[in-house]
């Protein structure tokens, strides 16, 4: 191949690579688009994780919790927003049953900060978008390991959510193990599409989900 062709090739690959790939920036407290609550399958970050949180994995009867709300722009995400002090101990007190404390700093830290509103009230919100969603019954309790697919998982959750949109839901399967439940919301809760998470989805062709404790 011609040397100027193949450069002209390399080229148009890296630029392809560049645009199909997430974008990733600092933002400006309350500038972003939409939320994503992402849903954490318990028992499999539990088996995972390298070094797993004791408060979370101790009783192994966790099956969907909370990992984090994510302000989102439509394309790419912004985090870590301003600086933040740890939080008050009432703060993380009173989040504690949706989210250990680890968990809630992180995720104060690298996504709460680039909501624009206080704490408490951020914490709030993540509480009223947890309770937003209905988790399907076969997941509670799920008491034997269950091979399935990311879209079985999906449309399970779009039949307990009337309204909830086919683009607007990712299961996603990292090769760490892990499995979450991404779902697009509105900065008032309310169900939307997003086209980007979407496209995230897994695409393994069976995933398991270890059964609960």
């Amino acid at each position: 191949m011609p040397r100027g062709k193949a450069l002209t090739l390399a080229v148009a690959a890296t630029l392809a690579a560049a645009f199909s790939a997430p974008a990733r920036a600092d933002g400006r407290p309350g500038d972003f688009d939409f939320y994503v609550l992402s849903l954490s399958w318990s028992p499999s970050y539990c088996e995972t994780a390298s070094r797993p949180d004791p408060e979370q994995c101790a009783s192994g009867d966790k099956g969907f919790v909370v990992h984090g709300l994510w302000p989102q722009y439509e394309r790419g995400y912004p985090d870590y927003c301003a600086y933040t002090p740890r939080l008050p101990r009432s703060i993380v007190a009173s989040i504690a049953d949706l989210m250990p404390a680890a968990l809630a700093e992180y995720q104060w830290k690298k996504h709460g900060t680039c909501a624009g509103i206080r704490p408490e009230r951020y914490f709030d919100l993540v509480r009223r978008a947890y309770q937003r969603v209905d988790i399907p019954d076969v997941y509670e309790p799920l008491e034997t390991d269950s091979r399935t697919t990311a879209g079985a998982i999906e449309q399970a959750f779009l039949k307990a959510n009337p309204g909830m949109s086919e683009r607007g839901i990712a299961v996603t399967c990292p090769r760490s193990g892990g499995i979450e439940v991404r779902i697009c919301m509105t900065q008032r809760l309310d169900f939307r599409r997003c086209i980007e998470v979407d496209a995230d989805a897994c695409r393994a062709g069976s995933i398991t989900l270890p059964a609960m404790d």
